[in-house]
């Protein structure tokens, strides 16, 4: 069921507003997609509480990813799937930090990444790191990623990481565009929300989001930085989905079925996010770091999305594919 407006649409819109001033908001009134998509992303650091910044929660990602402690996300790409491959040229497409690019970067295995983007402000503190890291072997180019048919390269691997949710008509993206600048025996890999378009949630996975939710107690559901308990969540609505960022999960629901249509599996694990990642949004603050409660809280939180994935896919995933050379 797709919802227009939400009661969560004017707490986010209220949340924005404390965050990054009535500038940002009013932002959202330009008639240019771009500019409006830009302004979500094209700026420097800005104090949020979502999932990601649990340490907890990315540790868990890793371990599910990896299936193990000690390596990183990149450094097992590399280990298991790039060892053998050398003068490796990668496209990065939405690289936004460059977090990981810059990881890669550090293996002798690429002699070229290219990172591109159309947050310039980020790709220059990105860019800004290299030099200082010495990294000599990835380079920057701000570019509308809608747009690639302007790269007269081709690649050897293209990399998605929480960029490939923003592509519309993935299913041509996907099928045709990529195919015509990754080589024949080239690899695709992304990091990547692969759940329903625009964030509309189906009924039952609310339900289920809003039981989570009240296994928190109530003293670790205040809202960052504002006076405000979260008791319930609704889902975003379509209207500030498109306003806020016309890009956001616009045609996310097609990323799963368009990659095996077009593409061999070569690796692909879930690591969830259909529960935690609005159980915790703009309460993930209080488990940054942890006592003993709070770990147990964050433990039973794992417990109840991985007892809900044994029924239903994964809204996230990391997976590396061939292409289909038919």
């Amino acid at each position: 069921m797709k919802r227009l407006i939400t009661f969560d649409d004017f707490i986010e819109t209220y949340t924005k507003l404390n965050q990054r001033g009535l500038k940002f908001i009013t932002s959202k009134f330009n008639f240019n997609e771009i500019e409006r998509a830009k302004t979500a992303f094209n700026h420097s650091e800005i104090s949020a509480a979502n999932w990601w910044i649990i340490p907890k929660v990315t540790a868990r990602w890793q371990r599910l990813i990896t299936n193990t402690n000690h390596l990183s996300i990149e450094e097992f790409t590399v280990e298991r799937f790039l060892s053998n491959k050398h003068n490796l040229k990668m496209l990065s497409l939405g690289s936004g930090d460059c977090s990981s690019e810059l990881a890669f970067a550090t293996h002798s295995n690429f002699k070229d990444i290219l990172c591109t983007d159309i947050a310039d402000k980020r790709l220059n503190k990105a860019r800004a790191i290299a030099k200082n890291k010495g990294l000599n072997t990835i380079r920057f180019k701000i570019l509308d990623a809608n747009n690639i048919a302007s790269l007269e390269e081709t690649f050897d691997v293209i990399y998605f990481k929480a960029s490939l949710h923003h592509f519309k008509s993935i299913e041509h993206l996907l099928g045709t565009q990529l195919k015509q600048i990754l080589k024949p025996d080239g690899l695709l890999i992304i990091d990547e929300y692969v759940g329903p378009s625009r964030l509309q949630f189906p009924e039952q996975q609310l339900k289920a989001i809003n039981e989570a939710l009240h296994l928190i107690p109530k003293t670790y559901r205040k809202r960052y930085n504002l006076n405000l308990h979260k008791s319930k969540v609704y889902g975003p609505g379509l209207a500030r989905m498109v306003l806020a960022d016309p890009s956001e999960c616009i045609d996310s629901a097609s990323i799963i079925p368009a990659l095996h249509k077009h593409y061999s599996t070569v690796f692909e694990v879930g690591y969830g996010g259909n529960i935690l990642t609005l159980a915790l949004k703009d309460i993930a603050h209080h488990f940054v770091n942890l006592n003993d409660e709070k770990e147990a809280i964050l433990n039973t939180l794992f417990d109840y999305e991985a007892n809900y994935l044994k029924k239903h896919p994964s809204d996230h995933i990391f997976g590396i594919y061939k292409p289909n050379n038919k």
